[in-house]
C-alpha cells in the first residue's frame, strides 16, 4: 500500500514522499526496503540514522529524511497499521464435523465452528462471530457478532457477550461464584449461583482468566475493558468501562470498580468495597477499602503513591531506628533518675 493511501486510514500527516509501497509493520532494528517502522518512545529516535526501513510513524517535531506518517499517537497508528497490512486469517465459515450444535441453536450469517465445539440448547452466536476448537458453550449463552473465542474457552449457563469479545485460551466466563455459608458444626454448605455474567462490547479476556457468575444478579465487564491473563473477577463484581487488569488481578465478590481504572500486575481487591474512576494501583498492591476516584495507591494496605515510596525507602533502615529509639530511651530513663 502506497503511504499516500495508508495516511488518511491513520489519521497522519504524510511528510515526504507519497508513492513509497510499504507490506508490513516491523521493528526499528528489524526493519528492511518495503517495511513501515515506528518510534514511540524517546530512546529509539538515534535509530532513525540506521534503520533499514522505508518509511516510519513519528509524533511531530520529529526530524528525519525518512517518509513518515507524523500524528499524536505512534503506538496507537502502529496498531492500526498493523490492522491494515497484515489482517489476521479468519477461518471460514462453516460447522466442522465434530462440533456439536444443539437443534435449537441460532448461528448468525458467518459463523465459524470448529473441531470439538460444543453449543448447547437456546444460544445464540452473531454474525461472522468464531469459535475456536473445543470451546464450549453451555445452554442458554449468547454471543454477539463478530466474537472470537479461542480454544478451550467455556462460557456457561445464560451468560451473555456482547459484538467484537475477544476470550483468550482457556478462560472460563460464569464459573459459580465462591459463595458458602458455615452451619454449627463448621461445616461449609454451598451457596446456589443462579446469576450470571455480562461481557459488553469490546472487551478482551486474557488467557485462562475466570469471571465468576453472580449468585442471584449478575457480574458485569464493562465496554472496552481488557483483562489480562490469570485474572480473577468474583461474583457480582462490576468493573465500568475502558479499565484494564493486569496479570494476576485478583478482585473479591461484589466489589464495584469504576471507568478508565488500572490495576497492576497482582493487585489484590477485597470484596463489598469502590474503587473510583480513574484509580491507579501499582503492582502488588492490596486494596482492603474504598479508594476514592483518580488516587494512585500502592503497597499493602494501599496508601498514596508518594506516601508509599516514602515509606518503603525507610523500611530497609527501620532496624537500625528501632535500636537507635531505644537507645535514646535508655538515656531519657537514665535522665529521669537523676
Amino acid at each position: 500500500m502506497r503511504l499516500s493511501e495508508l495516511a488518511p486510514k491513520l489519521n497522519a500527516t504524510l511528510r515526504g514522499d507519497g508513492s513509497i509501497e510499504v507490506a508490513r509493520v516491523a521493528g526499528i532494528d528489524e526493519a528492511g526496503p518495503g517495511d513501515l517502522t515506528f518510534v514511540s518512545n524517546p530512546r529509539y529516535l538515534t535509530k532513525l540514522a540506521t534503520t533499514r526501513a522505508s518509511a516510519v510513524i513519528l509524533s511531530p517535531g520529529i526530524d528525519t529524511p525518512l517518509p513518515s506518517l507524523v500524528c499524536g499517537n505512534p503506538y496507537l497508528a502502529f496498531a492500526h497499521a498493523v490492522t491494515i497490512l497484515e489482517p489476521p486469517a479468519r477461518p471460514a465459515p462453516g460447522v466442522h464435523a465434530t462440533a456439536q450444535v444443539a437443534p435449537d441453536a441460532v448461528l448468525g450469517d458467518g459463523v465459524h465452528v470448529g473441531a470439538y465445539v460444543v453449543v448447547g440448547a437456546g444460544c445464540r452466536v452473531g454474525a461472522r462471530t468464531v469459535l475456536r476448537p473445543h470451546v464450549v458453550l453451555y445452554d442458554g449463552v449468547a454471543i454477539g457478532a463478530d466474537c472470537e473465542l479461542h480454544s478451550g474457552v467455556q462460557v456457561r449457563d445464560g451468560c451473555r457477550l456482547g459484538d467484537r469479545v475477544i476470550v483468550q485460551n482457556g478462560a472460563v466466563i460464569g464459573s459459580d461464584g465462591f459463595g458458602f455459608a458455615k452451619d454449627e458444626a463448621g461445616r461449609y454448605a454451598k451457596i446456589p449461583q443462579r446469576g450470571i455474567v455480562v461481557v459488553e462490547d469490546d472487551v478482551e479476556v486474557g488467557a485462562l482468566t475466570a469471571i465468576d457468575r453472580a449468585a442471584l444478579n449478575e457480574t458485569r465487564i464493562g465496554r472496552g475493558t481488557k483483562l489480562d491473563n490469570l485474572v480473577q473477577i468474583g461474583h457480582s463484581v462490576t468493573i465500568g468501562e475502558d479499565t484494564v487488569l493486569a496479570g494476576q488481578v485478583g478482585v473479591a465478590g461484589s466489589t464495584k470498580i469504576g471507568r478508565r481504572v488500572t490495576l497492576a500486575g497482582q493487585v489484590g481487591v477485597a470484596g463489598h468495597l469502590t474503587i473510583g474512576d480513574g484509580v491507579i494501583a501499582s503492582a502488588q498492591t492490596g486494596i482492603p477499602g474504598d479508594v476514592e476516584a483518580g488516587r494512585f495507591v500502592s503497597g499493602t494496605p494501599a496508601l498514596d503513591n508518594r506516601a508509599w515510596l516514602k515509606s518503603s525507602a525507610v523500611f530497609s533502615k527501620l532496624p537500625e531506628l528501632q535500636k537507635r529509639v531505644r537507645e535514646l530511651e535508655r538515656q531519657i530513663e537514665e535522665l529521669k533518675k537523676r
